[in-house]
């Protein structure tokens, strides 16, 4: 029960600019400095390769208390969000881990995937692997026979691939259609060389992951290594990065778009890069230039909210003072806002950080140190404690006649977007638990183990990660399933209805594929 759609993006990053702006803890810039390019105010004099200092908050200006309530705010309201990581000045300050996402986990990262895989290609090019970024695509894949060649498909750089405006004719609404298309098919690389051209190169943005997973296929054409092993010898080993999670395609090419799972400390670790202009202890590893490209707007999304593209990051268009972002759906985020030495990591299965973002940005008080409050402090440390710990079991309610009826029995499931067949429920109340099986196609089963008490079962997911999963009877004939997949992202809420023989099922995941409806009907013989 897994998407790879890494299109939906939270704008915490505006909107907390926004508010500093506002409150005046940050000033606005009389002149639109490059983002990228400004020094490092009060940089700490170490680097975090084998780990990160920690600060207490006012010592970098900002407020326990305020930060404190911001994870009052985030309990009250079941606000999903994973994890949320501040450094300030090369310390941390804040360090948050929300059950059931724990500490020293790595988590899928979505389209944050992208900008490492854009960087990766500007280390390429520095190590003389590629030409430039003029150079077109067709020239990376010489013994390929591609399909719908014409002008504009020979005229593709790799920097449309990079800026996403490749001209490819890519379906990404209402969920990216193409992506799915790619990887339902037995060469990823091939079906996207292969897509028809919609347009000439370099006109027009529109959000292509694929365009991403070929710049993944680029660095193994030319390096001979392929990303992971590229990323590994050139930049996760200079920075201290080794607990890392990356699947590959059917040839072994690393997705370039999305997938790769990393800590959260170790996304703070790539934004710390990009803050320091691509240098890490003394070392150049991203060349600066890169970096400066990679964060100034190269092309104009048209989603609605207008923002700028670079070399696969986002910057935001506006007055207020420069910063970048790489995003993931379910808000992913590596937010580097230069001017105020600020890094913000987020992770999570969909949520909105309008919600917490004035509780942070209440916090950040001055780019002074502030007084001590170690009331404060040990407040925030509690609420630290407590966020991270399982709710406490609740009384399991008695089932209902229903729950008899249809326990063990096997319901054939139409036609879905997620290609499920079958489903069986059973129930043990002594333990207080459900069971959900889900057929797959090719007899694959996947299985989840629902709470009754409210407090999550845990199961195997993908790539070993464990699925939190808890469940209900909401009335006599309605049984509610919440299966959230915590470090792949995937937060399911799955709304049984049973009538009779015919059952109703209502699958909403907020980072995926929204809603969806459909039904199924009791397997011929289990009347």
């Amino acid at each position: 029960m897994r998407g790879t759609r890494n299109l939906i993006f939270i704008g915490l990053p505006v909107v907390l600019v926004v508010m500093l702006a506002a409150s005046g803890c940050v000033e606005t810039p009389e002149s639109g400095t490059e983002s990228g390019t400004e020094s490092v105010i009060e940089s700490a004099t170490y680097w975090p390769t084998d780990g990160w200092r920690t600060s207490t908050p006012e010592q970098q200006g900002l407020d326990s208390e305020k930060l404190a309530e911001a994870l009052d705010y985030v309990q009250e309201k079941d606000i999903n969000i994973h994890s949320l990581l501040i450094i300030r000045n090369g310390y941390v300050v804040t360090d948050v881990y929300f059950y059931p996402f724990a500490n020293g986990s790595v988590h899928d990262v979505a389209s944050v995937t992208k900008s490492f895989t854009g960087t990766l290609i500007g280390i390429a090019i520095s190590e003389g692997y590629i030409a430039g970024v003029d150079q077109p695509v067709l020239e990376f894949f010489p013994n390929s026979t591609v399909a719908n060649v014409d002008a504009n498909k020979k005229a593709m750089t790799l920097e449309d691939l990079l800026t996403m405006r490749s001209g490819f004719e890519c379906v990404n609404e209402p969920y990216e259609v193409t992506l799915e298309q790619m990887g339902d098919s037995p060469d990823w690389i091939q079906f996207t060389l292969d897509m028809p051209m919609a347009e000439e190169p370099g006109t027009r943005f529109v959000y292509c992951s694929p365009n991403s997973h070929l710049l993944s296929g680029i660095i193994s054409e030319t390096t001979g290594m392929n990303e992971l092993d590229y990323a590994n010898k050139s930049l996760f080993e200079p920075l201290g990065i080794s607990n890392v999670i990356w699947p590959s395609d059917p040839q072994e090419n690393n997705h370039g778009w999305g997938d790769l799972h990393l800590t959260p400390h170790d996304m703070a670790k790539f934004g710390y890069l990009y803050l320091n202009n691509g240098t890490w202890d003394g070392k150049q590893i991203v060349p600066t230039e890169w970096v400066a490209k990679s964060t100034q707007t190269q092309a104009i999304s048209e989603d609605g909210k207008g923002d700028g593209y670079g070399y696969q990051w986002w910057i935001p268009i506006d007055d207020l003072p420069a910063r970048y972002e790489a995003r993931g759906r379910g808000t992913q985020l590596i937010t580097v806002v230069p001017e105020k030495n600020l890094i913000v990591v987020t992770t999570g299965g969909g949520f909105d950080m309008d919600e917490i973002a004035p509780f942070l940005v209440a916090a950040l008080k001055s780019d002074q140190p502030l007084p001590e409050n170690p009331a404060a402090y040990e407040r925030l440390q509690e609420k630290i404690d407590a966020v991270a710990e399982p709710p406490e079991p609740e009384p399991v309610k008695p089932l209902p006649e229903m729950a008899k009826k249809i326990e063990g029995k096997t319901y054939v499931l139409d036609s879905n977007p997620l290609d499920l067949q079958t489903l069986v429920l059973t129930f043990d109340e002594e333990k207080g638990e459900a069971l959900l099986r889900v057929g797959l196609p090719e007899n694959q089963t996947l299985e989840f183990l629902l709470g009754l008490d409210n407090v999550s079962r845990f199961s195997p997911g993908d790539y070993g990660l464990p699925a939190a999963g808890k469940g209900s009877w909401e009335s006599d004939n309605v049984f509610v399933a919440y299966v959230d997949e915590v470090a792949n992202v995937n937060h399911y809420k799955v709304t049984h209805t049973f009538q009779d023989d015919q059952l109703t099922i209502l699958l909403q995941d907020p980072t995926w594929y929204g809603d969806v409806e459909f039904g199924g009907r009791l397997e011929e013989g289990e009347n």
